[in-house]
């Protein structure tokens, strides 16, 4: 019998195509030579290098936390779970499985200018919930697993859920500026914003996380959206908005990491300004309408 021994082979957190065998000193994320920084006592990663103990504290935070959650994007799983069911809710209050549209849900919670005028803002969101036919929630969920499962298990929980909801609500806003006074549901604008987040991903350090660019998926949806009758235009432009800013903002305004870079104080108040001022946007423009 012969044994062999194998070196797990390691690749630059920031450039995946390329292999190395250094790792940051602070926070033990795989750098290549391009990314290193010489320290006091060892090579540190970019965000390391500029952040200091603190941020090399967090790093560390963040990585052993991804590591004991595995490949399981949690949010992800739990948004598909949830969107499944209440499908299931449409269905069972229409008695219709391929046009539960007409449901008492879709009544309460799908985006209606009128009603968003009135005060019912949460409409902006809870229309992410609700769709159309088995089609409409199958394909949606499908990306959502496949896009928001690369970003959670890439960038964390946290940010994939920022991303996420501010593409929902900017989506919501870009289909009320369209028609304000159509029934409009579905989870598209944030699987677009997750199209748009990962492009930008891509865009500013190389990280292509489907194994390809994103870019081709996203323009092969846009084509769709604007071939085919019923889809909501507004709504996916919208997505691409909210998804592309908060990216921007995650990613320090576009100077570090989306993944990886320290969230100050000044990154949380623009993600709190995007989430309130896409409301405050919706009720406006659905009351103009």
């Amino acid at each position: 019998m012969a044994t062999t021994h194998e070196t797990e082979t390691q690749r630059c957190y920031r450039h995946p195509d390329r292999e190395t065998l250094l790792s940051c000193s602070n926070c033990e994320r795989p750098i290549c030579t391009s990314c290193m920084t010489s320290a006091a006592v060892g090579m540190r990663c970019p965000e390391c290098a500029r952040g200091g103990a603190s941020a090399a504290g967090t790093a560390v935070r963040r990585a052993t936390a991804r590591g004991a959650a595995g490949d399981t994007a949690l949010a992800t799983s739990a948004i598909v779970a949830f969107t499944l069911l209440v499908y299931l809710a449409q269905v069972i209050q229409t008695g219709d499985l391929w046009n539960p549209d007409n449901a008492r849900l879709v009544a309460d919670g799908a985006l209606f200018g009128p009603a968003v005028a009135d005060g019912e803002w949460w409409r902006l969101l809870t229309a992410g919930f609700l769709h159309a036919s088995p089609i409409h929630v199958g394909f949606n969920m499908y990306l959502l697993w496949f896009l928001g499962g690369a970003l959670e298990r890439y960038a964390g929980t946290g940010r994939f859920l920022v991303v996420y909801v501010t593409s929902i609500l900017w989506g919501s806003v870009g289909a009320l500026l369209l028609d304000p006074n159509a029934y409009t549901l579905g989870a598209s604008g944030g699987v677009f914003g997750l199209m748009a987040a990962l492009y930008l991903l891509e865009r500013q350090r190389g990280v292509a996380l489907l194994g390809s660019s994103v870019g081709m998926l996203l323009v092969l949806n846009l084509v769709i959206t604007f071939v085919l009758p019923g889809i909501s235009i507004g709504g996916h432009i919208g997505g691409i908005v909210g998804g592309a800013a908060a990216g921007f903002v995650l990613s320090g305004f576009g100077r570090g990491h989306l993944a990886y870079g320290r969230l100050s104080p000044q990154i949380y108040a623009a993600i709190t300004l995007l989430m309130v001022g896409a409301v405050v946007a919706g009720v406006v423009v659905a009351g103009a309408g």
